[in-house]
């Protein structure tokens, strides 16, 4: 069965400077029409970068909509579709905790809630870190820390690491470290 379904008409809602809000008219497969409401992203780039003695670099900061402070990888919005997802991560990993990697793995990417948000997360590994100084935005406020990764997997599978891009990235960098991946 075909699955495909075509965008007949779109109107924006609403235009932003993080997200953009549009109503869409799609065909179905089975020539029905749907209404279907899309946000879209220019996408963002986390990196589970690890140190030498095995832990993980995380940040912790406040998420607007939860209201709670997060615990999660460093990550970042492009700044533009067209920017480069490596050079974002790189960029974001220095301003929030100022390291810098000799090698980057590509993990792969997420799409975090495809029912309605066309957002792509590029996930990274990263070695081989030196450490200098942060430059975080101006709207930006967190603390970074160190967790091992075996705490970390601990942490991931007792809920207390809720952020979907972080478990996803976490569990594939334990398993590239555990299949002796991660240093080809």
């Amino acid at each position: 069965m075909n699955l495909n379904e075509k965008q007949l008409e779109s109107e924006y809602i609403y235009k932003g400077k993080v997200i953009s809000l549009r109503r869409d008219t799609a065909m179905l497969p089975d020539g029905n029409t749907a209404v279907r409401e899309v946000v879209e992203h220019n996408g963002g780039v986390c990196v589970a970068a690890l140190t030498e003695s095995n832990e993980i670099i995380f940040v912790r900061q406040f998420r607007y909509p939860y209201f709670e402070t997060v615990l999660e990888i460093p990550a970042g919005k492009r700044d533009s579709a067209d920017e480069d997802p490596l050079e974002c991560g790189k960029r974001e990993l220095r301003e929030e905790t100022g390291a810098e990697a000799e090698n980057f793995i590509f993990l792969g990417q997420l799409y975090p809630s495809p029912g309605y948000c066309g957002e792509i997360i590029w996930m990274y590994a990263a070695t081989g870190l030196t450490f200098g100084e942060t430059h975080l935005d101006s709207d930006e406020f967190l603390n970074s820390e160190k967790i091992p990764m075996e705490k970390a997997m601990e942490m991931i599978l007792n809920g207390e690491i809720k952020d979907a891009k972080t478990q996803a990235a976490v569990l594939k960098l334990k398993f590239l470290a555990d299949s002796g991946k991660l240093s080809e």
